[in-house]
């Protein structure tokens, strides 16, 4: 059983940065994938940046690749967002999840993964 809890969302004005943080509870952390979703309103839920269970292996989507970066410390039971040159249209509800399949969360199996967090709100200013 893994329990995840996302922080660190907040307001923020375009071009800035904000770091998102998720803690995962339960001993086998380290052999779980992470993934960073995000969902704005009217929208459906996409993936953004996941990480496998060491770290040697980095997904994005188009949408962030190049200012969005994840990576994690096992050790803190710990996965990290970093959001650089952030948009308006970056604003949105961004979730935290935890599957032991890497494939499942790059595929956006949202109905197969294993665990959520409740969410954290990112709200960027034009």
């Amino acid at each position: 059983q893994v329990q995840v809890v996302e922080s660190g969302g907040g307001l923020v004005q375009a071009g800035g940065s904000l770091r998102l943080s998720c803690a995962a509870s339960g001993r086998s952390f380290s052999s779980y994938a992470m993934g960073w979703f995000r969902q704005a309103p009217g929208k459906e839920r996409e993936v953004l940046a996941v990480i496998n269970w060491s770290g040697s292996s980095t997904y994005y989507s188009d949408s962030v690749k190049g200012r969005f970066t994840i990576s994690r410390d096992n050790a803190k039971n710990t996965v990290y967002l970093q959001m650089n040159s952030l948009k308006p249209e970056d604003t949105a509800v961004y979730y935290c999840a935890a599957d032991q399949n890497y494939g499942l969360l790059v595929a956006s199996s949202y109905g197969r993964i294993d665990y959520w967090g409740q969410g954290t709100q990112v709200t960027v200013s034009s």
